[in-house]
């Protein structure tokens, strides 16, 4: 069984016991987090929501919230002597799927 999950404007395929990195939510480590449900796969077929799966949730647990590894990202002007570098380190929290309810 699987489902497809919403979450920070992105869809995730996740099945139980996954561990997933998303998009930074406002809860600390251990905290439970439900998510909404925008298909369900299962062994009779697969369920898709307009836009969620009435009755279905993604019940999860926060294991950390931390950040990525940095990417450098260098601007550049022809001719004007013009450059510079820069850093991003985009936050994430990472989530153990606990129960798929459908």
């Amino acid at each position: 069984m699987y489902a497809v999950i919403e979450t920070g404007g992105k869809q995730y395929k996740v099945s139980e016991d996954q561990v997933v990195f998303i998009e930074k939510l406002n809860a600390e480590a251990n905290d439970t987090v439900t998510f909404d449900v925008v298909a369900v796969g299962t062994d009779d077929g697969i369920k898709v929501g307009t836009p969620y799966v009435d009755g279905a949730k993604v019940t999860a647990e926060v294991l950390k919230n931390g950040k990525g590894k940095k990417i450098r990202v260098a601007t550049y002007k022809p001719k004007k002597g013009e450059k510079r570098t820069l850093g991003h380190r985009q936050p994430y929290t990472k989530v153990q799927i606990k129960s798929i309810e459908a």
